[in-house]
């Protein structure tokens, strides 16, 4: 299963946290809000608000993060830390 990045274009804490998973290796499924009425309604769903960045993995979401937060509730799921192969990241890096 491949996480999902929902972003808006334009968004600049987006455009970070695609550069973050870019530097890091992990491969995302992007999916625009803006584009898509029902990726919209699914990132509510899953995250029960409307801002973003929101990252998605099986049960782990984080919504409406910069990076650091990003690293901060990664530290606090050593599982999806090591199944997305981040085990090398720490938050003061960020």
């Amino acid at each position: 299963m491949k996480p999902i990045l929902y972003i808006k274009s334009g968004c600049p804490w987006c455009r970070e946290a695609r550069g973050f998973f870019s530097e890091q290796g992990v491969e995302v499924e992007v999916m625009d809000v803006n584009e898509n009425a029902s990726t919209y309604q699914r990132m509510i769903a899953v995250s029960d608000q409307t801002k973003t960045p929101t990252f998605e993995y099986d049960d782990f979401v984080v919504a409406d993060f910069d990076v650091e937060e990003f690293v901060e509730e990664l530290d606090q799921r050593p599982d999806i830390k090591e199944a997305l192969g981040l085990t090398l990241v720490d938050e003061d890096d960020y």
